[in-house]
C-alpha cells in the first residue's frame, strides 16, 4: 500500500487520482445538474472537542435545545398504511404517536394520557381507537377525546380541551417527519435542496424491502459521522478497496441542514495499485451488497472495456428489467455510486437506481452513551404491479452482529466493522487527554458542518 502523506495547502485539499467531476466526464448519457454540484466552502481546521460525545450537559443542552426544534424523521407512511396503524417514535425524554386516521390522514401526537399521563401505546401497532392502559381514557385516531369511565366523577373536566395535543408533522418521498415547535419553518424549506435533487427517484413510491435496528454502544453523533465520510475505509473496510475510490470522494455541503458525499464505486483506491479490471469487476459483485448481481459466474469482462462501464451496463440491464422502467438515460453514477445525503441532524439516505440504504440515529432515550441505529433499504418493484408491503422491523439484540440480520447480505459485515469502531471511539475519547478530534480539512468537512448547525440551536 502507498503510505505516502501529500501534504497540500489549506483550502485545496484533494487526493491527486481522478476526482467524481472527471468521472462525469466520461459518462455517455447527459449528467444531470444535480450531480454536477461541487459546494464545499472551506469548514476550518478548528478542533473539536471530545466533550460534544461523551459530556452529559451537552446531552442535555441537545435535548433541551435541539431535539425539540428540527424536523426528525419519524417512520415511513408505508408502515402505517391502514387506519389505525400507529408508530411510537421517542427521542429523549419525548414520545410521540404517529397515526393515520380513519380519514387516511396522519397525524402525530404526545404520546401521554391527559388524566394521568402514561403513555397511550407502549410499541407500534393497530387499533381503531386510542385507549390508555391504565384507566380506559379513550381518543379517536384523529386526536379528539371519545370518552371515560366513570365520567360523573370529572366533571371539572367539562370546560377542558381534551383534545390530545398535536405536533407539526410532514413527509417527502415517503417518509413521515415531525417538529416539536409550533414555529418551525416548512419541511419542504427545511429539506433545502433534496426535493430537487431525488426529483429522479419517486421514493415515495419504493418499498421497504430491508429494515433493522439495533442499539450501538456510542453517542448518536459518533454513529453518525461513521456513515459522513469514506477516509476510513481504508483501515476499517480494506476487504472493499479494489472497488471503492474513497479518497476519490467528493465531499458538498447545501446550507445549514443537507450534506453531500459521493464515493465512486468500481473503480479501485487510490491507496492501492496493481488492481486488474478483473479483479474489481469480481469483488464489486461479491462484497458491495448493491449491485444487480452477488457473483461474477458466467460473465466476461471484454479487453477494452473497464469494470466501471461494465457493470454500470450490467446494472442498467438487471434493473431496468426488475423496474420495468426504461433507464437508457441513467448514468453510470446513479447506478452504481455511493450517493449519500443527510438532513440535519440524523437522517441519511443514498440516491441512485440501486437499492436505496436509509440512516437513522437517535439517542437512546435519556443515555447519550448509547444510540438507536436503524437501516432500511428501499426497493422497487416492477411497474404497473402493486407495490409490496413494507417488511416487519428486525430489532437486533445489542449482542448480536449485524451479520445476524441476513437480509443485510454483505451490508452486514461492512455494519460490524463500524460498529467494532464506534464502542472503542466512545472509549478513547473518555480516555483521550488532549479531548479533541483533529479532523481532515476536507474528508471530513461534512462533520465540521454537521456541529457547525448544532452549534446554531444550543448557543441560542
Amino acid at each position: 500500500m502507498n503510505s505516502k502523506i501529500d501534504i497540500k495547502p489549506q483550502g485545496s485539499a484533494r487526493c491527486d487520482a481522478i476526482s467524481f467531476q472527471e468521472l462525469l466526464d466520461r459518462e455517455e448519457v447527459p449528467v444531470p445538474n444535480y450531480l454536477r454540484e461541487n459546494i464545499n466552502p472551506d469548514k476550518g481546521d478548528d478542533d473539536l472537542p471530545f466533550e460534544r460525545y461523551i459530556s452529559r450537559d451537552f446531552h442535555l443542552a441537545e435535548k433541551a435545545k435541539l431535539w425539540p426544534k428540527v424536523w426528525q424523521m419519524t417512520c415511513r407512511e408505508e408502515d402505517i398504511p391502514e387506519a389505525g396503524d400507529h408508530f411510537v417514535y421517542d427521542i429523549c425524554d419525548e414520545s410521540v404517536l404517529v397515526v393515520r386516521g380513519e380519514d387516511d390522514k396522519i397525524r402525530a401526537f404526545v404520546n401521554a394520557c391527559l388524566h394521568r399521563g402514561r403513555t397511550l401505546r407502549d410499541e407500534s401497532g393497530q387499533s381503531n381507537e386510542l385507549r390508555c392502559p391504565f384507566h380506559g381514557f379513550t381518543w379517536r385516531l384523529d386526536g379528539s377525546f371519545s370518552h371515560m369511565p366513570c365520567a360523573w366523577d370529572f366533571g371539572h373536566l367539562d370546560e377542558v380541551d381534551m383534545r390530545l395535543p398535536q405536533l407539526q408533522l410532514g413527509t417527502w418521498g415517503g417518509f413521515i417527519f415531525i417538529n416539536f415547535d409550533d414555529q418551525c419553518e416548512p419541511l419542504e424549506n427545511y429539506l433545502g435542496v433534496l426535493p430537487d435533487h431525488f426529483a429522479r427517484f419517486p421514493l415515495h413510491d419504493y418499498f421497504t424491502g430491508v429494515n433493522v435496528q439495533r442499539i450501538v454502544p456510542s453517542n448518536w453523533k459518533v454513529a453518525h459521522e461513521a456513515f459522513m465520510e469514506s477516509y476510513h475505509t481504508l483501515e476499517t473496510h480494506s476487504q472493499i478497496m479494489t472497488f471503492t475510490g474513497d479518497a476519490n470522494s467528493q465531499y458538498d455541503t447545501f446550507g445549514d441542514n443537507v450534506s453531500r458525499s459521493v464515493t465512486p464505486m468500481a473503480i479501485p483506491s487510490p491507496h492501492i495499485s496493481g488492481v486488474d479490471e478483473k479483479t474489481t469487476m469480481r469483488d464489486i459483485l461479491e462484497l458491495s451488497g448493491r449491485m444487480a448481481l452477488d457473483g461474477d459466474e458466467g460473465l466476461e469482462l471484454p479487453d477494452d472495456v473497464s469494470a466501471r462501464e461494465y457493470i454500470g451496463e450490467l446494472n442498467r440491464e438487471i434493473f431496468a428489467e426488475a423496474s420495468g422502467e426504461n433507464l437508457d438515460n441513467a448514468t453510470h453514477s446513479e447506478l452504481l455510486d455511493a450517493i449519500l445525503y443527510s438532513s440535519f441532524p440524523n437522517f441519511q439516505v443514498w440516491i441512485g437506481y440501486h437499492g436505496n440504504i436509509v440512516y437513522q440515529f437517535r439517542p437512546n432515550g435519556d443515555d447519550h452513551e448509547t444510540c438507536i441505529m436503524n437501516v432500511r433499504v428501499l426497493l422497487r418493484y416492477p411497474k404497473g404491479s402493486q407495490r409490496p408491503d413494507a417488511c416487519e422491523l428486525n430489532v437486533l439484540d445489542p449482542t448480536l452482529s449485524f451479520t445476524q440480520a441476513p437480509e443485510l447480505g454483505a451490508l452486514g459485515e461492512v455494519f460490524d466493522q463500524d460498529i467494532d469502531n464506534l464502542q472503542a471511539l466512545h472509549k478513547g475519547m473518555k480516555a483521550s487527554k488532549i479531548g479533541k478530534a483533529r479532523l481532515a480539512s476536507y474528508q471530513e468537512s461534512r462533520i465540521r458542518h454537521l456541529h457547525e448547525t448544532i452549534d446554531k440551536y444550543i448557543n441560542v
